[in-house]
């Protein structure tokens, strides 16, 4: 007889899961049996995939910055590097909105007691930043940024986005300034804060908004 094969589901569903649990109730929530019982499999699936919970936090980070890499992948390099940067942003946006329970996770902010970010951890975050800071050089390049470090230019970029996109998940941007009309106005005064003449900025920023949906799909993965 051969041996019975392990359901390729189980982990991904261990890892949603155990991050919808810590966004939702806090770290008191995650315990072995809780999350195994909702994700329908044995408590002993989450040792023999994470070897323990600390694994288990540790896998949501790096999937929770997988997926915004293969979001930021979805950007294409055109002629207007400033809209490509502009795209960066909104895929930023975009996959915190599809993926709040992983979102806090992925910087510490609700994990175990037992559980930190390791260097190594935070590293495989910077990672994604590489990017963002080929398109910085290529904005500079363009003459439309100020000449600069590149890499201090995308952590610049990512420290604003960031925050903006925090204080939306936390419900904080309501009216009269909802998260939409904070977002736009954020990104281009982030283009013009780089270097960027306000009029190009503004019409880059456009640009990008026109092709979020065509790059980066419908919400939530629709259509």
């Amino acid at each position: 007889m051969s041996p019975r094969r392990a359901d390729p589901n189980v982990r991904p569903a261990l890892i949603e899961v155990g991050a919808r649990l810590l966004a939702e109730e806090g770290p008191t929530a995650l315990s072995a049996r809780r999350v195994a019982g909702e994700a329908g499999c044995s408590t002993m699936a989450v040792y023999t995939h994470f070897g323990g919970m600390s694994g288990l936090v540790r896998e949501m980070v790096h999937v929770g910055f997988t997926r915004l890499k293969k979001c930021f992948l979805q950007v294409a390099e055109t002629d207007d590097p400033v809209a490509d940067m502009a795209l960066l942003g909104r895929a930023y946006r975009r996959n915190g909105h599809e993926n709040p329970h992983l979102y806090a996770v992925m910087f510490g902010a609700s994990s175990l007691a037992s559980f930190s970010l390791s260097e190594s951890d935070r590293q495989h975050g910077r990672y994604t930043l590489a990017g963002v800071a080929r398109c910085a050089e290529r904005c500079i390049d363009a003459g439309r940024f100020a000449d600069d470090d590149p890499m201090l230019v995308a952590n610049q970029m990512w420290i604003a986005v960031h925050g903006a996109v925090a204080l939306e998940l936390g419900g904080y941007l309501v009216e009269p300034y909802d998260a939409d009309q904070c977002f736009e106005t954020q990104l281009s005064g982030l283009m013009v804060s780089a270097g960027d003449a306000r009029e190009d900025a503004e019409r880059s920023v456009r640009v990008s908004r026109e092709r979020l949906d065509r790059e980066l799909g419908d919400p939530l993965g629709v259509a």
